[in-house]
C-alpha cells in the first residue's frame, strides 16, 4: 500500500457553504488539500504518468492534485475525509486495469434476440391499416 507522507500534503481551510448553519459564517471548516504529485518522493515515474492520465481532471496547471471537502461541520473531520479521498483516488488509479476478453453471444441469446425482433415486427404490422381490395 502506498503511504503519502504528510509533509508533502498542503492544507488550506476556507469558509464553507456546506452544513453548519450560522456557524458557517464564522468558521473556516472547508478543507482544501493540495498534493504536488510530480514532486512526490513515493511515486515512480511510471506511477506519476499513470496518475497524470487517470486523474487529469483533478490536476491543477501546476501539477497539484486538488481535493476540496466540506461534508462535515468540523475542520478536523473534513481534513480526515480529504486524506481518505486522496488515498482512495491514488490507490484506485494505480490498480492495474484488467483487459476485457472479447466474448461471443451464445446460441440461445442470438435466438432470443431474433425471436424478440420477430415479435416486435409482427406487432408493428398489426398497427397498419387493413388494405381494401
Amino acid at each position: 500500500m502506498l503511504v503519502i507522507p504528510e509533509s508533502e500534503i498542503e492544507f488550506e481551510f476556507v469558509r464553507s457553504s456546506g452544513p453548519g448553519g450560522q456557524n458557517v459564517n464564522k468558521t473556516s471548516t472547508k478543507a482544501q488539500l493540495r498534493w504536488p504529485m510530480f514532486a512526490s518522493s513515493v511515486l515512480s515515474d511510471a506511477d506519476k504518468q499513470t496518475l497524470a492520465i487517470k486523474l487529469a481532471h483533478r490536476l491543477t496547471q501546476d501539477g497539484y492534485l486538488a481535493i476540496d471537502v466540506s461534508e462535515k461541520r468540523s475542520q478536523l473531520r473534513n481534513k480526515q475525509r480529504a486524506l481518505e479521498l486522496l488515498h482512495e483516488l491514488v490507490s484506485q488509479a494505480l490498480e492495474p486495469t484488467i483487459p476485457r476478453l472479447p466474448t461471443r453471444p451464445t446460441k440461445a441469446s442470438r435466438a432470443k434476440r431474433l425471436n424478440n425482433k420477430l415479435k416486435r415486427g409482427s406487432l408493428k404490422q398489426l398497427r397498419k391499416p387493413i388494405a381494401e381490395d
